[in-house]
């Protein structure tokens, strides 16, 4: 199984990373804690070293349904554990960014807590804040590297002047972005940029929210809660151009024998720059469904040449 290292760390990771957002319920629509930690079991069984999470994913939820699931298994040395700070809220689950100094010492004994672990492989910033200077951000999070609490910086979110602002004041080894087939401008300036400073990534919505999993219609409904009932994504005539591409791509999925969504997480991953792309799962038979990916690729650089063109003509 292929090993990639996370930029200028010493961490080594699966080309798919599990990202727990989901398990965590919160703007997904619910979600059950026994179906999280079985998706956990499933991934680490089948060979998925990186699990990436958050506090503010279910205020809680997921960072412990997280912590659980690998105490059961008994292989927390053998994952790359990956959360985040910077997010704060309040008894209305109002967020707000708070990347300040005591919020972040705050915030890492609370998550060391959930996560039944005494260290953080990989810590991100999960959003840029604009009130707190960079200094003080990353002055934290030198701190907590020194200390040994963390094993690498990370930031989430950030454009290439606020990376290049944070690395005056730390060592940054990883930026997490958005990037998929749907939405592509991280490869513009972010991904040639990390390559030539030796900045590993973690790409997150690589199934672009659940489009590219080929599972919703025109009809499809979300409920109170789900983030996509917002989503001008899944609105109108540009929800029946992503319907439109995802039924293409479909097609040439399964004459490689994959499906569209494995497809997807195939194609991110052999994006240049890209070294993990996250995946979410809501239960054990999505996260097989996205393992199967390391164990049988489908798809040659012609093929992905080929996907392209079946976007490009499609997604305006």
């Amino acid at each position: 199984m292929e090993i990639r290292t996370l930029g200028s760390s010493m961490l080594k990771v699966t080309p798919i990373g599990l990202g727990t957002w989901v398990m965590g319920g919160w703007m997904w629509g619910g979600a059950e804690e026994q179906d999280g930690i079985d998706a956990i079991k499933i991934s680490v069984e089948r060979g998925i070293t990186l699990i990436d999470t958050a506090p503010v994913y279910g205020f809680g939820k997921s960072e412990t349904i997280v912590g659980k699931a690998l105490k059961e298994l008994g292989c927390r040395e053998k994952i790359i554990l990956a959360t985040k700070c910077g997010l704060e809220w309040d008894d209305n689950e109002r967020v707000r960014r708070n990347c300040g100094k005591q919020r972040i010492l705050q915030e890492i004994n609370d998550s060391l807590r959930r996560l039944q672990t005494d260290y953080i492989d990989l810590y991100q910033v999960h959003w840029p804040d604009k009130y707190t200077p960079f200094e003080e951000t990353m002055g934290a999070m030198r701190e907590l590297y020194d200390a040994g609490k963390i094993r690498a910086i990370g930031v989430s979110n950030y454009s290439v002047e606020q990376i290049e602002a944070s690395a005056q004041f730390a060592p940054l080894h990883t930026l997490q972005p958005p990037f998929n087939l749907f939405e592509q401008d991280t490869a513009k300036e972010l991904l040639p940029y990390c390559v030539k400073h030796t900045i590993g990534t973690l790409t997150y919505s690589t199934l672009c929210s659940g489009l590219l999993t080929g599972k919703f219609t025109a009809k499809s409904q979300f409920s109170k809660g789900d983030l996509r009932k917002s989503d001008p994504k899944f609105k109108g005539e540009r929800f029946q151009m992503y319907l439109k591409a995802v039924d293409a791509l479909k097609k040439f999925a399964q004459s490689k024998g994959s499906t569209v969504g494995q497809l997807a997480i195939e194609w991110a991953f052999n994006q240049n720059g890209v070294t993990c792309t996250l995946v979410g799962a809501r239960n054990a038979a999505q996260a097989a469904a996205n393992c199967s990916v390391l164990e049988k690729q489908c798809f040659s650089a012609d093929d992905f040449i080929e996907i392209d063109k079946i976007v490009n003509t499609i997604i305006k």
